[in-house]
């Protein structure tokens, strides 16, 4: 570091990168600047490291004033740039601090979000380099550049600014940005030869240079088109590209797009895929979707992947209603460029376990607090002295509580209560757990949310919540972490209703250590997951065996780890190869359910779940028959919820007997009504005991099955309709009514896990004596790393706890999940760094021991349940031999006869 060289400008985006035009295209945020010549002395104690000028920015205030650029048209989407920064610092500055480059992004209507993309630690005296890379799936409205970082009353210096493409070459004038991978897909993509290639699905198409009296032009180039006349919302312009995209690549769909017309201001606009197979028929692939305005011209982005070999396939623009005509200035379809991936991020001095919450015992009353809106803060003595025990979990010994609290009081709003600003303590990829005592006042009519929320540049964050239904001191716990530089962080307290007191007590905001949490889940997974295994040997050379070379090896740990696979997915040889050498279970994504095996009333599709079993079966991999029924309404199909009381419980009878009957046998588990914490068509339209009903006789139908509960958010402490005490509370009540409740399914959709939050879920459903599943299990981040990091929390917090049986991702594949950055395998079927995480923690869980058989004929070790086996070497000859070690506290002693 510190070696600073000034950027070929010719391949640079920046304008005036080295200030040779003083502050052109350049502008300081909320401070002054000027600029420093080679020739005008060395007026800050630095001389320019390129020999020519230097920018001096000044009168800073805050951390985040510095110098910006905007950079929007320079800007290609999925395309990766390279930024390179020389910085210095001058003023009153002991130490060093850090400089950091950063993009703000804006888009109309929700305000503003930042992109960390690297930091440097400067001191006086010193020019060093900031360095980084990124990437824009899609371009927003405005995308500006600029660095920041050094405290306030410090100069910032910057040398020079280098962002550019690699990929880009210098013959490229005409160009914004990096070049796509590959050839353009359309056809005449911006209209240049009319619409040639383009016609109307359902509608007319037609050109324009102009509309509306000149008050819509193109952005880019001299034509659009419009889908006008619609008279259905998937009317629109389509494009045939049969033969000019290859199955198993991944696309990048970009298009220019806004409506106009019939009074509609705003409407979504999707970019559809329209797929003909000569055995399987019709496909409708969703690429993306954006929502246009009359007003602008937006962007639409999405990406694609072909698993099959499709006879047609169709490119085309819907969405709006009917009458709303579709413009389109642009649409472009190129083989995705392959992004690298982001680095491991580098945090210095985490401060594990350090509260960032100014005065959170209330030594010095409620000074550092604030009150959010008009309420009155004060202490008060007599709340819990012990820390909440979610907190203890990841704290260990730790100083007791105050006993001291605030109260809030003269709260007219819900959103009132007791405010701080936590701005310049956190640091940006730690996970964070939040934790509080809290209570209410008396007046509440009904059960209360109380929430502990952070306000992260004015967007709401999830910190945790309870429902309190009486006047006790209830827990809270939660998590949260940033990913992106913020101006403002504010935690604060709220949800009572208007009137009601709140009370909150020892609020804590702390960095998670997460390997100090793997070692103890290591010494847990020892005693859950292990055992103690004598191999004792037999046989007509037993007396001359002592000495003889063993080797165990184990080839497949007992534990279920499954995946969701979609019907398409089997047409992918790479993702099946994948699948079957990694997974030893599966459910369905969506071929089960019952949208999709009976959509219209009578026309059934079992076609799709009959080619996934048979895969499974194939393979020996078991599965989870999800779902029989889906309890929240938008879920529900038109024609069931147009139906009267008889008539849908007639349809409900025909679905179990159906489903449960042709499959009898052939899933392990099912669902049975999903996520009945969330909805409850069935059980408004036929009474509570419809449940029963499903449960008992989805049982008479396939008493082979393991029949489950199934619901979201019970693990993480972010949702008061779904935490374990109402959980328990739903399978208790469904169990005393007789339903044969066998199984508790945690979907486990989360974010920025805790370890002690999910094994405090865990522990208290476990309580039950059910063997409990993950059963939807993904996490999601931008960062490879901290992804990978994620999943090993929970797949390790599972592993480790007695009650947990298994455990199933929603999926691994990307393009072929429900959340995006949450995939294991790129689309075109690299393995990323979450992937390789995962992998690495299945090779852990599986046992290897080498020694020699002792004088008893025996051989010990302790090693996981599952399928092992043992290669011993005698003076004659080489024999292997297989055996099983299943759960059990007493040692598994077997014998083996060579």
């Amino acid at each position: 570091m510190g070696n600073c060289r000034s950027g070929n400008p010719t391949d640079n985006i920046i304008v005036n990168h080295d200030f040779y035009k003083g502050l052109y295209s350049w502008h300081p945020n909320c401070c002054n600047g000027f600029i420093v010549s080679a020739n005008s002395g060395n007026r800050v104690g630095l001389s320019p490291k390129s020999g020519g000028n230097y920018a001096v920015i000044k009168n800073r205030t805050e951390h985040w004033q510095g110098l910006e650029q905007d950079i929007t048209s320079k800007i290609s989407p999925g395309s990766t740039y390279s930024v390179s920064a020389c910085v210095g610092v001058s003023g009153p500055l002991s130490g060093s601090t850090d400089v950091m480059a950063t993009l703000k992004l804006l888009n109309h209507g929700s305000g503003a979000s930042y992109m960390f993309i690297g930091k440097t630690s400067v001191s006086k005296g010193k020019w060093e380099m900031v360095e980084g890379i990124f990437s824009l799936p899609t371009v927003p409205n405005q995308v500006i550049f600029y660095l920041e970082g050094p405290p306030p009353g410090v100069e910032l210096l910057i040398d020079s600014v280098v962002i550019r493409c690699p990929s880009s070459s210098k013959s490229e004038s005409t160009s914004i940005g990096c070049s796509a991978v590959g050839d353009e897909v359309i056809i005449n993509p911006q209209f240049e030869n009319g619409l040639s290639n383009w016609s109307g699905r359902g509608c007319q198409v037609v050109l324009h240079d102009s509309m509306a009296d000149g008050k819509i032009v193109p952005e880019t180039g001299k034509f659009f088109a419009s889908a006008s006349e619609r008279t259905q919302n998937w009317n629109g312009i389509q494009q045939e590209i049969t033969g000019r995209v290859q199955r198993k690549l991944a696309y990048n769909v970009t298009a220019v797009v806004r409506i106009f017309g019939n009074n509609v201001t705003t409407a979504t606009i999707q970019a559809t895929l329209w797929v003909h197979t000569p055995d399987r028929g019709e496909q409708y692939i969703g690429i993306g979707k954006v929502q246009a305005t009359d007003k602008d011209w937006v962007q639409l982005q999405g990406k694609f992947l072909l698993n099959g070999s499709p006879s047609r396939v169709i490119i085309y623009l819907e969405g709006p209603p009917p009458g709303t005509d579709i413009l389109v200035n642009a649409l472009s379809v190129k083989h995705a460029e392959k992004i690298p991936p982001l680095p491991p991020p580098i945090i210095e001095n985490p401060d594990y376990g350090v509260n960032m919450v100014t005065n959170s015992q209330l030594s010095d009353g409620t000074n550092g607090w604030f009150p959010l809106g008009n309420c009155n803060l004060s202490a008060a003595s007599g709340s819990p002295k012990i820390l909440p025990p979610m907190a203890r979990d990841s704290l260990g010994v730790h100083e007791p509580l105050s006993g001291r609290y605030i109260l809030v009081k003269n709260r007219t709003q819900t959103w009132m209560g007791p405010a701080q600003m936590i701005t310049d303590k956190l640091k940006l990829f730690l996970t964070y757990q939040v934790s509080a005592w809290v209570r209410i006042g008396s007046g509440a009519s009904g059960p209360q949310n109380v929430n502990v929320a952070l306000g992260v540049d004015n967007q709401w964050v999830n910190g945790g919540q309870a429902e309190i239904k009486d006047g006790r001191w209830h827990e809270i716990g939660g998590s949260f972490r940033i990913e992106k530089q913020p101006l403002k962080v504010m935690v604060y307290v709220q949800g009572p209703a208007a009137g009601v007191d709140l009370m909150v007590a020892g609020l804590q905001i702390f960095p998670v250590d997460r390997v100090a949490r793997f070692k103890h889940l290591a010494r847990q997974t020892d005693k859950t997951r292990k055992r103690d295994i004598i191999l004792q040997f037999s046989g007509s050379e037993s007396s001359s065996l002592f000495g003889t070379s063993v080797t165990v090896m184990q080839t497949q740990n007992s534990f279920p780890i499954g995946s969701c696979i979609n019907r398409t997915n089997i047409e992918n040889e790479d993702f099946v190869d994948f699948f079957v050498k990694n997974f030893n279970w599966a459910v369905f994504g969506n071929e089960l359910k019952w949208y999709w095996t009976e959509p219209q009333r009578g026309n059934f599709n079992y076609k799709d779940a009959d080619d996934m079993v048979a895969l499974c079966q194939n393979n020996k991999i078991e599965t989870r028959g999800h779902c029989i029924f889906w309890e929240v309404q938008s879920t529900v199909q038109q024609w069931i919820q147009a139906l009267n009381k008889n008539d849908l419980m007639k349809a409900v009878q025909n679905r179990l007997t159906g489903l449960l009957t042709r499959y009898k046998g052939k899933f392990r588990h099912y669902d049975v009504n999903n996520e009945m914490l969330h909805g409850s068509f069935y059980q408004d339209r036929l009474g509570k005991d419809i449940r029963t009903y499903m449960f008992k006789t989805a049982n008479q139908l396939d008493p082979s099955a393991t029949l489950f509960v199934n619901d979201y958010h019970v693990e993480d402490g972010r949702d008061t309709r779904s935490y374990p005490e109402k959980y328990i509370e739903q399978i208790l009540d469904l169990q005393q009514q007789g339903a044969p409740v066998g199984g508790i399914g945690i979907q486990g959709h989360i974010d920025n896990p805790v370890g002690p939050i999910v094994c405090s879920a865990l522990d208290k459903l476990g309580v039950l004596g059910l063997p409990i599943w993950f059963t939807e299990l993904d996490v999601s981040s931008l960062n490879e790393h901290i992804r990978g990091e994620d999943l090993e929390v929970m797949l390790r917090e599972a592993f480790a706890h007695p009650a947990v049986e298994g455990v199933m991702l929603w999926g691994f594949w990307e393009l072929f999940m429900s959340r995006d950055n949450a995939h294991l395998v790129d689309a075109e079927g690299e393995i990323n760094e979450a992937g390789k995480r995962f992998l690495a923690l299945k090779h852990e869980w599986l046992s290897h021991a080498h020694g020699r058989i002792d004088i008893q004929g025996q051989f010990e070790f302790r090693g996981f349940h599952g399928t092992y086996v043992v290669e011993v070497e005698t003076e004659s000859n080489k024999v292997s031999r297989t055996f099983v070690v299943d759960k059990g506290d007493s040692p598994l002693v077997v014998s083996i006869d060579l």
